[in-house]
């Protein structure tokens, strides 16, 4: 989808002159992106009528998209940071200046399809007990991404997934539950985790969960705060009216070092919110599932046998998390 900018309306969803204080707040965290940061800008731009601000902060990037954001949409708020502060950070120092009632969490790498966002904000005020709000993703083939939401972990996902039973039966809802396998995101639903590349929440109550814990530096990080917003009441929903392209991955190439920021945030997340007597059991097994993933990849033939090989050598990095 490409889209020139000159035929765009106004970038905060007002016609041109008119100025409306935002009802929700749009926040991008950019880091390295630049040309799938300004399409997702655009779709941003094309597809919203609900009364908008965009705040886009770039963590450092050093490929121009600060250059080119600020020369393509002046009238959105850019924060162009000399540090990378990671996404948790960067959200939570982007929030600060948000104005709407809601905040939209939005990565760089998708594009808004259908007025997603606006269908989103009806959503979100037909299910106001709801708290978090999500949508579907879909790959840029238009396929289904299924990653826009996740159950939480716990010591049956964790064993399934050690002994590769969620591997093997990617369609079962009970071998693959954190993933809510067979289920196509076609359906709304109350969902334990929604994704932060397209989450949306009242700034109210983003304030009063003290917005993410940036001891989870890369990844985790809306898994703890969907958990603790449920520990206060909230139930977090998705709905596939609102569907946007998410790519993934785009601001990080190599596939080991994911994986190891990915292993530390989740020790992290069985160490704060597994029931005590439930941990050391739920640690250890997650703990082995590298080495197992390297040896059936192994045995089946199915790639990637030398980068989980390469995960496990590591697990000195990951096997504590990221410092408390």
């Amino acid at each position: 989808m490409t889209l020139d900018a000159t035929d765009l309306p106004t970038a905060n969803g007002t016609a041109p002159g008119q100025t409306v204080d935002p009802t929700v707040s749009i926040i991008v965290i950019s880091y390295n992106t630049r040309e799938m940061t300004l399409e997702c800008l655009r779709s941003v731009v094309a597809e919203t009528r609900t009364p908008y601000e965009v705040i886009v902060l770039d963590n450092a990037s050093s490929d121009g998209s600060a250059e080119a954001i600020a020369a393509e949409f002046p009238d959105m708020m850019l924060m162009a940071e000399t540090d990378n502060h990671g996404f948790a950070k960067g959200n939570n120092i982007a929030i600060r200046h948000a104005r709407g009632e809601y905040v939209l969490l939005l990565n760089p790498d998708t594009i808004v399809l259908d007025g997603a966002i606006d269908r989103l904000m009806d959503f979100a005020k037909a299910h106001p007990d709801a708290g978090i709000w999500g949508g579907r993703t879909l790959y840029g083939d238009r396929s289904l991404n299924p990653t826009s939401c996740y159950r939480k972990m716990s010591l049956w996902n964790v064993t399934s997934q050690t002994l590769g039973l969620s591997s093997l039966f990617r369609q079962s809802p009970i071998f693959n539950s954190e993933r809510y396998g067979g289920w196509q995101r076609d359906s709304e639903r109350e969902v334990d985790i929604v994704t932060g590349c397209f989450l949306l929440i009242k700034r109210a109550f983003w304030d009063e969960l003290d917005g993410f814990d940036t001891t989870y530096v890369m990844y985790g990080e809306e898994t703890d705060l969907c958990l603790r917003a449920r520990a206060l009441g909230a139930r977090p929903r998705m709905t596939p009216e609102a569907t946007i392209v998410h790519y993934a991955g785009a601001s990080e190439k190599v596939r080991s070092d994911k994986m190891v920021r990915l292993l530390r945030a989740k020790v992290l997340l069985i160490k704060r919110h597994f029931p005590a007597w439930k941990r050391p059991l739920g640690l250890a097994m997650f703990r082995l599932w590298p080495w197992s993933r390297a040896w059936g990849t192994r045995l089946l033939r199915t790639g990637g046998a030398d980068t989980w090989a390469e995960i496990w050598a590591r697990r000195d990095e990951w096997k504590d998390g990221w410092p408390e």
